[in-house]
């Protein structure tokens, strides 16, 4: 079977599992892009997942603007439809915010995360396929939380019991991805990704198998990040020797 059938089976899998995961306290509710906006995002494994990659990039999970409207990770509107050629129908969560509508690929606001690191790459890589040859992108949660207030809550603010079920289900995704892509790098988009790289992968990095750095995360919440993030992150992959 080739690698991106694999991968999306183990989407899939990744989809459900999450999925049946039970979220309670400040949480409202939850979308999964990987089961509403399947289509576009098993487009995004079939286009560029065949491969091994020399690298793979981790982020955390969707962004409201970003994957949780497109299924792609970081995927701000217009790179993930004029740049990666994915647009596609996009469906509604089971439950919906009024606050954080899910438009798909016609929601008109822009995420900077992604709309940074996708721009990144299309200036170095000219072509998405230049750019998946050797290199990937993936987020290790595939879940959006919500409060009632539409504040975003990202994973490592969970209740503990819960954030536990969740990690061990990213984390048996996270080594099964990279059984499939059989990647020399795993890369954390923030050091919150790079913790959960090293503890998912740790018998890996133990026996040689990967190694782990991070990134400057691109978000706009962070100061060092709008001081030329291109440049911060174009170094720091130079000095691990990879660009």
């Amino acid at each position: 079977m080739n690698k991106s059938k694999l991968m999306i089976e183990a989407s899939r899998k990744l989809s459900r599992d999450a999925g049946d995961l039970g979220f309670a306290g400040d949480v409202y509710c939850s979308y999964n892009p990987l089961e509403y906006a399947a289509v576009p995002h098993e487009k995004y494994l079939s286009l560029y997942a065949g491969n091994r990659k020399r690298v793979i990039f981790v982020g955390m999970n969707p962004g409201p603007w970003g994957m949780a409207q497109t299924g792609i990770p970081f995927g701000e509107i217009e790179a993930a439809r004029d740049w990666l050629r994915l647009e596609s129908e996009v469906k509604k969560p089971a439950v919906e915010h009024p606050k954080r509508p899910v438009e798909g690929f016609d929601c008109a606001k822009s995420e900077v995360s992604g709309r940074r690191l996708w721009g990144l790459m299309k200036n170095r890589f000219g072509t998405p396929e230049n750019f998946f040859e050797d290199h990937y992108v993936e987020n290790y949660c595939p879940l959006s939380f919500m409060a009632e207030s539409s504040r975003n809550i990202t994973p490592d603010k969970l209740p503990a019991n819960e954030r536990n079920s969740l990690f061990e289900v990213c984390d048996e995704h996270l080594r099964t991805i990279c059984g499939i892509l059989e990647p020399e790098w795993v890369i954390g988009v923030g050091k919150f990704a790079e913790k959960r790289i090293m503890a998912a992968l740790k018998d890996g990095i133990a026996e040689g198998l990967y190694r782990h750095a991070s990134i400057l995360h691109p978000s706009p919440a962070s100061p060092a990040a709008n001081r030329g993030w291109d440049d911060v992150v174009i170094r720091q992959m130079q000095e691990l020797g990879l660009w």
